[in-house]
């Protein structure tokens, strides 16, 4: 049996000819696209990095200490603020990382959305129909989450401005009591019966803070018309002194109470009003020991605190029932 003839042997220059001409075609994709996606990725981390370190050191900056001294008053003499600076820090600084964290979020998530722009750029992707479909999309959520949008702007306004804090009894309408929470969408308060409420930050137009700076307590005495004035005035500043020099109420009353005078002339009595500046959320527990010893003074003086009292006139309409008894039959 003859051998079968060899096959010829194909050109051994085909592929080594296809590969690097198809390599030098697509050096450009291979090569430069993903070294400038490399770069882009590295360059928004740079720049994120950049601006987390700006953020946290204006934060630090913020969170610097500086002079925690109290300032007191002297009885006597000019009310001076007495404020609770370390209550104060806690609370600057709860501001400050807060809005530190949110500006790092918001830095971070535009960033991210210029780096996934640039590569789909260099990916050969156009972005003018998905920025059109993202600008729809992102046009319906807007309307969808208004609400959303309006509570996160309010809290970071909160914030900014220090309306409240942790802490603080606040009264936002119906509901009145002390701040549990503060967020971003929500603030969480404590009323006086223990229920909390939730309030979005969104619906709050109006808000009354008894905690910031300083406080009064206001006492309004009612005595009747027979009261001498002076003997009024003189019982209620005994009553203020009192308080002031009790050791229990030291460094809550920041002056020596006064009293204003009349302040009306009410059906059932002369109404007298007297009043102090105290340290915050204190003013309610000076009021009550003023009013105890207000009572107190006031009987010791015996001077009369009035009641509601009405006038009864009695007419005697005997006769008239007289005539018109003889004129009936």
């Amino acid at each position: 049996m003859a051998p079968l003839p060899d096959r010829p042997a194909s050109p051994p220059t085909q592929l080594a000819v296809t590969v690097p001409d198809w390599a030098r075609d697509h050096a450009a994709a291979l090569i430069g696209t993903p070294l400038r996606i490399a770069l882009i990725l590295v360059g928004v981390a740079l720049v994120r990095i950049t601006a987390k370190r700006a953020i946290t050191r204006v934060v630090e900056r913020i969170l610097e200490p500086g002079d925690d001294r109290a300032e007191t008053g002297t009885p006597g003499g000019p009310a001076v603020l007495n404020r609770d600076r370390s209550r104060a820090r806690e609370r600057r600084e709860q501001r400050a990382r807060t809005i530190g964290s949110v500006l790092g979020s918001i830095v971070s998530v535009v960033l991210f959305l210029v780096a996934v722009a640039m590569v789909l750029d260099q990916v050969g992707l156009a972005l003018g129909p998905l920025l059109a479909s993202a600008g729809v999309v992102g046009l319906a959520i807007g309307f969808g989450a208004q609400n959303l949008v309006a509570d996160y702007l309010s809290g970071m306004l909160i914030m900014v401005e220090d309306q409240y804090g942790v802490g603080d009894f606040v009264d936002l309408g119906e509901a009145v009591g002390e701040v549990e929470h503060v967020g971003l969408r929500l603030t969480q308060v404590r009323d006086l019966d223990g229920g909390l409420w939730h309030i979005r930050n969104g619906e709050i137009l109006r808000v009354r803070n008894d905690s910031q700076e300083w406080a009064r307590a206001v006492l309004d005495v009612a005595v009747s018309y027979q009261a001498d004035l002076d003997e009024v005035t003189r019982v209620l500043e005994e009553a203020g002194q009192a308080v002031l020099r009790d050791p229990a109420f030291a460094g809550i009353l920041l002056e020596e109470p006064s009293v204003w005078g009349v302040q009306s002339l009410d059906a059932d009595g002369v109404l007298v009003r007297m009043a102090v500046r105290t340290v915050p959320t204190k003013q309610w527990s000076v009021t009550r020991e003023l009013r105890r010893r207000v009572k107190e003074g006031l009987d010791a003086a015996g001077i009369d605190i009035p009641f509601p009292q009405r006038t009864v006139w009695l007419r005697d309409d005997t006769k008239a029932v007289q005539a018109a008894s003889a004129v009936l039959p």
